[in-house]
C-alpha cells in the first residue's frame, strides 16, 4: 500500500526524493509561486498522487489546463524527453503516462455538470460576503433567514430571497418591533446586489437539486480517487462568487463529515487555486471563522491546499496552519517584493547546505523549495527539488474529449434538470393571494350590509327634526383593508412560532447532522 507520494528529487544540488505523507496529508499545505513558475504542473502531479492512492480531490481548473488529467500523457509530446530525462535525474524509475479518473463540474453547466446549492444552505454570512454587504444590510439578511428558518420558508433560489425581502419591507412596522428597525433603504440595497449577483450568473449557483457532498467522494471501480474539477475560467469573472462558492464547499465538508482523528489517508483533498481571492477585503469575523474551519477539518479527514502566487496572501494564523509546503520562484524587484521574500524563507527549517532565501529567489521553472511534515509532524528540513513530470497529459483536452469524460460519467443526468418545487416565492404568492381575496370578500359583505341603510337615508326616512341629515361621507367601514390584513397575519404567525428554528452550522450553513 503507498504511504508517500512522490513529488520530486535530488540530483547534484538538490536533496534525496522528497514525498508527502498520506498520514499527514490532511495536516493541509501551500503551493506558492510568480506566475509561470510551475504551480499548475504542481497541482497536477499532487492530484495524480492521491488518486492512485485511493483520494478523492477537489480543484478549481482557472486556465482550463487541468482537464489534461482525464487523458494519458504520449511519448509524441514535445516535452517527452524532457520529461524522462528529469525521471531519470530524480529517481522515478516507474514513471509512466496515465489517465485518471475526472468528474467536471461548472456552475454554469457548460464545461460540466451543474453544480448548486440552496440559499437556505449558503447561509446569510457566506451570503453577505457575497453581497459584499454593510453591517446594517447583513443585519437585515439574518432577520430574513430567522424569519424563513422559523416560518418554514424553503429559500432555494434567489426570488425566493427576493420575494421574502419584498415581504419583509411590506410589514417593516410590524417586525421591528420583534427585531429592530427594518430600514426600507437597507432592503433596497440588498435588493440591488442580488440583481448585480443575477448579471454575474449567480442565479445558476442556487437551486435545486442540490450538490450531494458524497458525489465528491467517490472512487473508480479500480479503487482510484475520482478527480473533481471545476471549470473556473469563465468563473474567475466573478471572484467573489467564486471564492464564496468554494469557502461554501469547505463549509459543508467541515459541518457534514464524522470525525476520524488521523486517518492513514485523507477522505477528501480540497484545492483552493488563486486562495488570495478567499481574503481579499474579508471581514475579520470571516478570516477567523476560516481559521477555525482549517483548524478544525483536519480531524475530519480532509486536507486542504492554498495555491496562490505569494505565502503573504494568506493571514498568518492560517498559513501557520499549513504544514506541508512546495515554494516556487518569488520574484523581489521591490523593496516590499524583498521583505516578503525574506518573510516567506525565514518560515522554513533551515538547510545548512544552501541559503533558504537565495534558493527561492533563483529556483528555475518546474523546480521548487519543498519542506514536508516527518515522523511525528515535525517539519522537514527545506530541501531544492526537482519536480517530477506528470503522467496525464500537460494541456486542455479538446471539446469533444471533454463532452466524452461527462457523457460517460455517474453524474450524467443527476444534475442537468433544474428543480422548482414549492417554496418561499409560491408561499408568500398564495398567503398574498389568500389575504386578497379576504379583504375583497368583506369589503363585499360590508357593502351588502350598508346597502338597505343607504337606500332609507336616499329616500329620506331619517330626520333630525325637520332636517334631512345628508351627511356626504359613506358610513364607516368595519372590514380590514389588504394591508390590516396582512399585519394581522404577520402578528398572529410571529407570535405563534413553535421552536422551528433550524440550527446553523460555523459559517452560517444549514446543519443537516448527516
Amino acid at each position: 500500500m503507498t504511504t508517500e507520494l512522490f513529488i520530486g528529487g535530488g540530483g547534484q544540488d538538490y536533496g534525496d526524493k522528497q514525498g508527502l505523507s498520506l498520514g499527514y496529508a490532511n495536516r493541509h499545505g501551500l503551493i506558492a509561486g510568480a506566475t509561470g513558475t510551475g504551480k499548475t504542473v504542481t497541482l497536477q502531479i499532487l492530484a495524480e498522487g492521491f488518486s492512485a492512492a485511493g483520494v478523492p480531490v477537489f480543484l478549481s481548473d482557472i486556465k482550463g489546463d487541468l482537464s489534461g488529467l482525464a487523458k494519458s500523457g504520449t511519448p509524441e509530446h514535445k516535452l517527452h524527453g524532457p520529461f524522462m530525462e528529469r525521471a531519470g535525474v530524480i529517481g522515478f524509475d516507474d514513471f509512466t503516462y496515465d489517465a485518471f479518473p475526472v468528474t467536471f463540474w461548472d456552475l454554469f453547466g457548460d464545461q460540466g455538470h451543474p453544480v448548486r446549492t440552496t440559499v437556505s444552505e449558503m447561509g446569510p454570512l457566506l451570503l453577505s460576503r457575497l453581497l459584499e454587504l454593510t453591517e446594517a444590510q447583513e443585519g437585515i439578511l439574518n432577520i430574513a433567514f430567522r424569519l424563513a428558518d422559523e416560518e418554514g420558508l424553503p429559500l432555494l433560489d434567489l426570488k425566493d430571497l427576493q420575494s421574502l425581502l419584498v415581504w419583509i419591507g411590506q410589514n417593516a412596522k410590524d417586525l421591528s418591533l420583534r427585531y429592530g428597525n427594518v430600514s426600507a433603504a437597507s432592503i433596497g440595497a440588498i435588493q440591488r446586489r442580488l440583481l448585480v449577483l443575477e448579471n454575474q450568473g449567480g442565479t445558476k449557483l442556487f437551486g435545486e437539486p442540490a450538490l450531494e457532498l458524497s458525489d465528491l467522494m467517490r472512487t473508480d471501480a479500480s479503487g482510484r480517487g475520482m478527480i473533481n474539477i471545476l471549470a473556473s475560467d469563465k468563473l474567475m469573472s466573478a471572484p467573489g462568487l467564486y471564492a464564496t462558492f468554494l469557502l461554501w464547499l469547505l463549509s459543508e465538508l467541515f459541518e457534514e463529515l464524522p470525525e476520524v482523528g488521523d486517518p492513514e489517508k485523507p477522505k477528501l483533498v480540497f484545492f483552493f487555486d488563486e486562495a488570495h481571492l478567499l481574503f481579499d477585503d474579508a471581514p475579520k469575523a470571516l478570516v477567523d471563522k476560516v481559521e477555525q474551519v482549517a483548524r478544525l477539518i483536519r480531524s475530519k479527514g480532509v486536507g486542504v491546499y492554498f495555491i496562490t502566487q505569494n505565502p503573504a496572501d494568506v493571514p498568518e494564523d492560517i498559513l501557520g496552519q499549513l504544514g506541508n509546503r512546495i515554494q516556487h520562484a518569488l520574484r523581489a524587484f521591490t523593496a516590499k517584493d524583498r521583505k516578503e521574500l525574506r518573510l516567506a524563507a525565514e518560515t522554513y527549517r533551515e538547510n545548512p547546505r544552501f541559503d533558504t532565501e537565495e534558493a527561492i529567489r533563483e529556483v528555475g521553472v518546474g523546480e521548487a523549495v519543498t519542506s514536508m511534515l516527518q515522523k511525528k509532524g515535525v517539519p522537514g528540513i527545506v530541501e531544492r527539488t526537482l519536480i517530477r513530470p506528470p503522467s496525464s497529459q500537460l494541456g486542455p483536452i479538446t471539446e469533444a474529449e471533454r463532452a466524452n469524460v461527462m457523457a460517460a460519467s455517474e453524474m450524467s443526468g443527476k444534475y442537468d434538470t433544474t428543480l422548482d418545487r414549492t417554496s418561499a416565492f409560491e408561499i408568500l404568492a398564495k398567503r398574498a393571494a389568500k389575504a386578497a381575496a379576504e379583504a375583497e370578500k368583506a369589503e363585499e359583505e360590508a357593502e351588502q350590509e350598508t346597502r338597505p341603510a343607504l337606500r332609507e337615508f336616499n329616500a329620506g326616512r331619517r330626520y333630525q327634526g325637520a332636517r334631512v341629515s345628508r351627511s356626504t361621507s359613506k358610513p364607516a367601514r368595519r372590514t380590514k383593508s389588504f394591508g390590516q390584513a396582512m399585519t394581522q397575519m404577520v402578528v398572529k404567525e410571529l407570535t405563534g412560532t413553535t421552536g422551528r428554528r433550524m440550527v446553523r452550522g460555523i459559517l452560517g450553513g444549514l446543519f443537516k447532522g448527516r
